[in-house]
């Protein structure tokens, strides 16, 4: 089965959705502290709100897309591309869509689209995210890290494997 992904712009009408979205990504870690719903909420708006302000003032530029599958919703994309690399800042998806080839797919368009250009893909992830065995699978290895992070890259002249049999398109709204 082939399944249709497309990008668009972020929209105002988003902001639900992205919350939606960012609140499904810290939702075990944060049932593993054993908090109230309302002190859970308060934190999650609270990390939101600090998550979209510094994209703003660090990533000027970046290219805020949303994922979607049939004309849904279901992750998001923020791309800040420069002369030499291609950083992935952000890439989400609602846990149904998670594991099913699509965050690989639109990885490796990301990588096959920097390539000719000379550009390197980097990114980063949290030590403990499952997600760095995806990006090792990609072609990313660690370039630095620390005690939360690891900075991954690819090299400029990386191809990925294709693979998925996903369709991804772009559009724009």
């Amino acid at each position: 089965m082939t399944l249709s992904i497309s990008l668009r712009s972020v929209e105002e009408g988003d902001r639900a959705f992205l919350y939606r979205l960012y609140a499904s990504t810290r939702a075990d870690e944060l049932a593993a502290w054993g908090w109230a719903e309302p002190q859970r909420e308060a934190f999650l708006q609270l990390q939101f709100r600090a998550q979209q302000m510094h994209y703003q003032s660090q990533m000027p530029h970046a290219v805020h897309q949303v994922i979607c599958l049939d004309d849904q919703p279901i992750g998001r994309l923020i791309l800040a591309t420069d002369a030499e690399a291609v950083r992935i800042a952000d890439i989400g998806l609602l846990p149904e869509y998670r594991n099913r080839g699509i965050g690989a797919t639109l990885i490796g368009d990301i990588i096959a689209s920097a390539a000719p250009a000379g550009r390197t893909v980097r990114l980063q992830v949290a030590v403990h995210n499952p997600a760095q065995h995806l990006y090792e699978r990609l072609g990313f290895h660690v370039v630095a890290q620390s005690d939360i992070y690891y900075q991954m890259e690819t090299a400029p002249d990386h191809q990925p494997e294709q693979s998925s049999g996903l369709s991804i398109g772009r559009r724009s709204k």
